[in-house]
């Protein structure tokens, strides 16, 4: 049976880290309905928040 979690591998992330940890957050319903309405709302989620951490680095 396949794993319903999904597997790292299959993500976009980078070989040598694997998704092994959840973040949870609150939020409005319309920002709850706009992410969900993305193609792929996780890989949406951990780019945003990639790219604004990356930004704040500099």
């Amino acid at each position: 049976m396949p794993n319903p979690k999904g597997n790292p591998q299959n993500f976009d992330n980078q070989p040598s880290k694997e998704l092994t940890t959840t973040i949870s957050f609150r939020c409005t319903e319309e920002m709850k309905e706009a992410v969900k309405a993305q193609d792929d709302p996780p890989e949406f989620c951990r780019q945003a928040i990639q790219e604004k951490l990356d930004r704040q680095k500099t």
